[in-house]
């Protein structure tokens, strides 16, 4: 008995797609218009004073170092003022900076015990730490102050940074337990097996799979300690050691009670400049962050 061979089965031909109709397009389009009207003026709302901002500081306006044509000349008083721009924007990086890595330190440490580890008290202590941000902000700093003085922390930057700290670390430490919670707990138990300790799991295996929360928590930490003002008014007395915020108000109203606007505008765009570039570059991240505790499970 002969066997024949099958014969070669032909390529099954691919169903064509079918062309979008003219008709769905423009539903399609009209759903999606509100969507780009709505957020294309929200964009617009919060664009539109960086731009003005950035335009006023380089026009000629009366009463400002640019009276004539288009030019740096606001920038150029702004570099000069006191102290100068470079001594200021060196306070503010130190700032920001010390109150990133203390707020950090603290937030993922209390983060990773409120969301591993179980004691007496745990919640208690927890919410008491959420509690912090119920209290006005301007009532603790005075006492503050007076702590401040009495262990000689009183007019530096290590002072205000922890100060600033105080103030970031009940919203880091909420951002980071969730952000914790959000991990499966047999990452770090399969560590633990491995003979990883308990801050090796946390440095090795937890810390990457909580990046986004830690460049969350990090971004706003930078943006309070940059943009803060009534704080560095109250801790700091000495002219150079003052923050950039609190350099561009005393320049606003240095002469007679006359308004430089040119040379405010000029340090309005300055300390802007960071804080955009610095959200462009980590947005994904700062998204992923907020998005960790509802991804849980």
């Amino acid at each position: 008995m002969t066997m024949t061979a099958p014969a070669p089965t032909s390529a099954r031909p691919q169903p064509r797609r079918r062309p979008v109709a003219p008709r769905a397009r423009l539903a399609g389009i009209a759903l999606r218009t509100p969507y780009w009207v709505l957020t294309g003026a929200l964009a617009l709302v919060f664009v539109f004073p960086l731009i003005w901002a950035g335009v006023a500081s380089v026009a000629p306006q009366p009463g400002s170092s640019q009276v004539d044509g288009w030019g740096f000349g606001n920038y150029v008083t702004l570099m000069e003022y006191q102290a100068g721009l470079p001594q200021y924007l060196l306070n503010s990086t130190l700032v920001s900076g010390m109150t990133v890595l203390f707020t950090l330190t603290a937030s993922v440490l209390g983060g990773y015990a409120f969301s591993r580890f179980r004691f007496p008290g745990r919640d208690v202590l927890f919410l008491l730490t959420l509690a912090i941000l119920m209290v006005p902000y301007a009532t603790l700093l005075i006492p503050l102050y007076v702590m401040l003085n009495a262990v000689g922390l009183q007019n530096t930057l290590v002072g205000l940074s922890l100060v600033l700290t105080v103030f970031q670390l009940p919203f880091a430490t909420f951002m980071m337990r969730i952000s914790f919670d959000a991990v499966p707990r047999e990452l770090d138990e399969a560590a633990l097996v491995d003979g990883c300790s308990s801050f090796r799991a946390l440095r090795t295996v937890l810390l990457p799979a909580v990046k986004p929360g830690v460049i969350t928590v990090g971004l706003f930490a930078f943006l309070a300690a940059w943009n803060d003002f009534v704080a560095p008014l109250i801790l700091i007395s000495d002219s150079d050691k003052i923050p950039l915020p609190l350099a561009v108000a005393n320049l606003r109203a240095q002469v007679m009670g006359i308004v430089d606007y040119g040379a405010t505008e000029a340090g309005v765009v300055v300390m802007a400049l960071p804080c955009v570039v610095l959200f462009l570059l980590l947005q994904r991240h700062y998204v992923r962050g907020f998005m960790s505790g509802a991804l849980k499970g």
